[in-house]
């Protein structure tokens, strides 16, 4: 597996704000070229809606227009057995994404001339996935008693399908398990999941990915919980919430002892904020953050040899100029960390 000494390397968390795949493909690969990602464009479709595009195949999911439901009134013995038949086969090829669902990923596969040192994919969680899909009645699928487990079964052979497709242009590949909605964990109880069954579905997901596996969470979260999974790399927001995760010292310190990754998600995708900012200011900001953790034992020089560099978020809420702008400063940045300490 891929040495995950990635000493800064800067790559993306996902969406673009680009309508034509071929020129977001264009601008990731121009400025992230060790580890490009292909682009989700959810302003070209809503069927590139984070939700929507892994939705493909789910028992009984109805997309019309600009919404999609789980319908329970249609027969949904048979797409579940046959949803947990391509699970017991790996039968991957049977849950692809189509096209009009990803035409991003589809553009980036046919580019030419491509030769990273890994490249990075991405599905929704299944957190968020079963949180955000809901029946017509407004019940959310993950709390469903026949159709709970589904999403990170569905999620699983999508994940698989796709990193399948991402080894033809690198056989190093990353795939980010996205999950937003684990901000809300812990929080109001707006997630009644414990923290068992979090773990078990993420783990699902996970098992369906045989490189490296990364989990995305953009707020403030439960850290401790992300740190006791498999994952390989945990990407979060440092920009807004660089201290909620020095709350966690003895689990960070144990995740970077078993080789783990943390993904700094250091560029703002706020475009007021952007406009503020520099590579200087960036670094400044970068060092503030991993400061702390050099107090709790922790080498700064892990943390960067440990570390990726990635915008908090992804850049759909931008236009497309100031997506390209985030990600050249995001080089920048990753060039000057890498010049000083590496």
């Amino acid at each position: 597996m891929l040495d995950t000494k990635f000493g800064c390397l800067p790559t993306m968390i996902g969406s673009m704000p680009h309508t034509d795949p071929a020129e977001a493909c264009s601008v990731i690969t121009r400025y992230l070229k060790d580890i490009p990602a292909w682009p989700q464009l959810p302003n070209r479709s809503f069927l590139e809606n984070m939700n929507v595009q892994y939705s493909q195949g789910f028992p009984g999911v109805v997309v019309r227009e600009k919404s999609i439901y789980i319908d329970r009134s249609q027969a949904l013995d048979k797409p579940l057995e046959q949803l947990y038949g391509a699970l017991l086969e790996n039968n991957i090829e049977r849950y692809p994404v189509s096209p009009d669902y990803a035409a991003g990923l589809y553009a980036f596969l046919a580019m030419k001339n491509l030769s990273p040192l890994a490249v990075k994919g991405q599905v929704t969680g299944p957190i968020t996935w079963g949180l955000s899909i809901t029946t017509e009645d407004k019940r959310a699928i993950l709390y469903d008693d026949v159709l709970g487990d589904a999403p990170a079964q569905l999620l699983r052979l999508k994940a698989s399908w796709q990193e399948k497709l991402l080894r033809q242009i690198s056989p190093n590949t990353i795939i980010f398990v996205d999950e937003p909605c684990l901000e809300l964990y812990g929080s109001s109880g707006f997630i009644t999941v414990t923290r068992e069954k979090v773990i078990s579905l993420l783990e699902e997901v996970f098992s369906g990915i045989s490189g490296l596996k990364g989990i995305h969470c953009c707020g403030n979260t439960d850290w401790s919980v992300l740190l006791a999974t498999s994952t390989n790399i945990l990407s979060f927001d440092a920009y807004n919430y660089a201290q909620s995760l020095i709350l966690y010292p003895k689990e960070v310190k144990g995740f970077l002892e078993r080789k783990g990754t943390i993904a700094w998600g250091i560029m703002p995708n706020q475009a007021e904020t952007l406009a503020r900012e520099t590579v200087a200011s960036l670094k400044d900001r970068l060092e503030e953050a991993m400061s702390p953790f050099t107090r709790k034992g922790i080498p700064f020089k892990q943390l960067i040899e440990q570390g990726l560099l990635t915008p908090s978020c992804g850049l759909a809420s931008l236009t497309s100029k100031q997506a390209g702008h985030t990600l050249k400063l995001l080089a920048e940045l990753s060039t000057a960390i890498r010049k000083r300490y590496l």
